[in-house]
């Protein structure tokens, strides 16, 4: 009985997060295909660095530390001098972009006749071997950078960084577009909704004030982004569920009218003068968590989604709207109202990305988000939620927008053209629309043509 029940509980894992193998066997495919010597940087670099001088270095002499101002070549510098000076080095540190590291040599103190050994990393060892000949008062008897290792460049910090940070649009509005799928809805407006959006917000932010704006004034423009975006998300809703117009041509009209407005807001020119701190939400990063402050929202607003969906009233009642309405109205449920909920959320996070969008790009242009409704229904589709409705989990849908980002980012990394790229993520939604069919009707069933072709 109790490998039964264990039995059913894998089956229903991998009939909700089926995708979740195949984003692992994604980050193993290009983890091996980007597998190449990469420089070490940071305090590991720092560490490689001293264990390969304990080796190589008999007595401590004196240490000259050059890097540029990064936060990687920081971190190197202050771990290798610390280290060096534990081991008994007379250690110098000269860290920025190369015309100040060209002052700070020319005001060097030479006060000694010990031959310098030159530290460096990697990135900045080239600017160094050009910049030192050009000081002959400093004697230099070797210059040395933190050892290479093999390393896949897809598995770097950075990279992963980098996806996260390039899904974030995506993934948020996937968040709504998951809700009115699983009530067996469609949103094509979501794009249109990005870039007027973008330029609602560009468009008060310049009005208040341009780049002086204050913080308030910042939120206040969000705020009437977000209002617009969630009215046009309630005004499809409202066309759906009272005039019984389907969800593919109300949204449809929708997408036109919301792209119309952007032009005509923005009279089809991009808005600039954003202040800098509206840029923060886009490329800021927390310091603690050392990831993009978008990655934390995004995260953030999938943990809400996922209590709304799982743990909620609600939720049950959207699951009930989308596997059957008829029955869902017997038993109680508004579905009207639960229809009208999901639209204007989905316009709502809609208009979360269009900001997240213009702060990455520190403006607001009606030429945003074109296309985006066909990579976020596909993250969903790709997520596990089936186009009928009644099915899907907010969780499947993150990972259907990491295995959109990781087919991207994979693809760059191996040199392949944009060209193919778009056929590789078209063939990856027609598969995860067909799985879809194919696991409703019963993979047997589903292959019945074979049989009846014979």
């Amino acid at each position: 009985m109790k490998g039964r029940m264990h039995r059913i509980r894998v089956k229903k894992i991998l009939s909700d997060y089926g995708m979740l193998p195949v984003l692992v066997l994604l980050c193993v495919l290009f983890s091996v295909l980007t597998l190449k010597d990469q420089a070490v940087t940071g305090k590991l670099g720092a560490e490689a660095l001293m264990e390969q001088l304990e080796d190589e270095t008999p007595s401590p002499r004196s240490a000259l530390v050059v890097t540029s101002s990064s936060t990687d070549d920081r971190e190197f510098a202050d771990a290798f001098s610390e280290a060096a000076r534990q081991s008994g080095w007379q250690v110098t540190t000269i860290a920025g972009d190369p015309v100040s590291v060209r002052a700070s040599l020319s005001a060097l103190d030479i006060t000694s006749e010990n031959e310098f050994h030159v530290f460096t990393t990697t990135s900045f060892q080239p600017i160094v071997r050009q910049i030192l000949p050009q000081f002959g008062h400093i004697t230099v008897s070797k210059i040395s950078s933190p050892p290479s290792r093999r390393w896949p460049t897809f598995l770097l910090a950075e990279n992963l960084r980098n996806v996260a940070n390039q899904i974030t649009v995506i993934a948020i509005i996937a968040i709504g577009m998951t809700v009115v799928i699983i009530t067996a809805g469609i949103d094509l407006s979501v794009g249109s909704l990005i870039a007027l959006s973008a330029v609602v917000i560009a468009w008060v932010v310049g009005s208040l004030g341009g780049a002086g704006v204050s913080t308030t004034g910042v939120v206040i423009s969000a705020l009437a982004a977000l209002a617009v975006c969630a009215g046009v998300g309630a005004f499809s809703g409202v066309m759906i569920t009272a005039f019984r117009i389907p969800p593919f041509i109300a949204t449809l009209a929708m997408m036109q009218v919301a792209a119309g407005i952007a032009y005509i807001i923005s009279q089809g020119k991009p808005i600039y003068q954003l202040p800098e701190n509206f840029v923060w939400l886009g490329r800021g990063s927390d310091p603690l968590l050392n990831l993009p402050v978008a990655v934390i929202l995004m995260l953030g607003l999938y943990f809400l989604a996922w209590v709304m969906m799982e743990r909620s009233v609600l939720g049950r009642h959207i699951y009930a709207v989308g596997g059957n309405p008829e029955a869902a109205r017997l038993a109680g449920v508004r579905v009207n109202a639960v229809l009208l909920l999901a639209y204007t959320l989905c316009g709502l996070l809609a208009g979360v990305g269009g900001i997240i969008m213009a702060s990455q790009l520190k403006s607001g242009a009606p030429t945003y988000g074109l296309t985006y409704e066909l990579y976020v229904i596909a993250a969903v589709v790709v997520g596990g939620t089936s186009l009928s409705g009644g099915e899907g989990k907010i969780v499947g849908t993150l990972i259907g927008a990491f295995i959109i980002g990781v087919i991207q980012n994979g693809m760059n990394l191996t040199n392949i053209e944009s060209y193919t790229q778009k056929v590789v993520l078209g063939l990856v939604i027609l598969a995860a629309v067909l799985f879809d069919r194919l696991k409703q009707k019963g993979f047997r069933s589903g292959f019945g043509f074979l049989r009846s072709a014979r």
